[in-house]
């Protein structure tokens, strides 16, 4: 019985835990990408 009070809380944070992972992963990629581009534009 304890089991199911405890599973919806699991499944909540693990689901919030992935959205924060993609959320930084996005931001990464978008840091990568301007730093791409400033040294192209240093190189030009």
């Amino acid at each position: 019985m304890k089991l199911l009070r405890i599973a919806p809380i699991a499944i909540l944070a693990c689901a919030l835990a992935l959205t924060a992972c993609a959320n930084t992963i996005r931001g990464v990629g978008k840091d990568v990408k301007s730093t791409a581009n400033a040294v192209k534009d240093t190189v030009n």
